[in-house]
């Protein structure tokens, strides 16, 4: 059984420098994410890795405290060589 790979981006409220601090926390305690990347310009944050969305999805929010809103959710093979 191998976990899919998937690429995920959610919109957040990253206001002010403790949130985006907080936001990032949270993602690096979780240790199922290859790599996040947190946009604050477009209040986005993207997960890459072996994850069920859903759980990270409620992870976040219940480490932020913050609204979490799904935008996007892409499988991606990890069988075709390139991980992103």
């Amino acid at each position: 059984f191998s976990l899919q790979f998937y690429c995920m981006t959610v919109r957040m409220s990253i206001d002010c420098n403790g949130c985006y601090q907080r936001i990032r926390r949270a993602l690096l305690q979780m240790q199922d994410l290859d790599s996040h990347l947190i946009d604050r310009k477009q209040q986005r944050v993207s997960v890459c890795g072996a994850f069920v969305p859903q759980d990270v999805a409620i992870k976040l929010r219940k480490k932020t405290n913050r609204r979490v809103e799904i935008l996007e959710i892409k499988e991606i093979d990890a069988g075709d060589g390139h991980r992103l």
